[in-house]
């Protein structure tokens, strides 16, 4: 698995784990393929932000 916080490890088509904004605290994951990326910067320390095909929203975890 590789590391969610840096952006250029993630790209559209992707299959992803991220955690969605209600879910931080729980810290339950949702799988998913990436549909775009949400973040700009380079690097996040909490995760890439990115929204699924599915359209939910979250910020990346795991790269499967």
């Amino acid at each position: 698995m590789s590391d969610g916080s840096i952006r250029k490890n993630i790209t559209p088509g992707i299959l992803v784990e991220v955690v969605q904004k209600h879910h931080q605290r729980t810290g339950e994951l949702t799988e998913g393929v990436v549909k775009r990326l949400l973040t700009k910067s380079f690097t996040h320390p909490h995760g890439i932000k990115v929204q699924l095909e599915s359209g939910e929203v979250g910020r990346v975890k795991n790269i499967l």
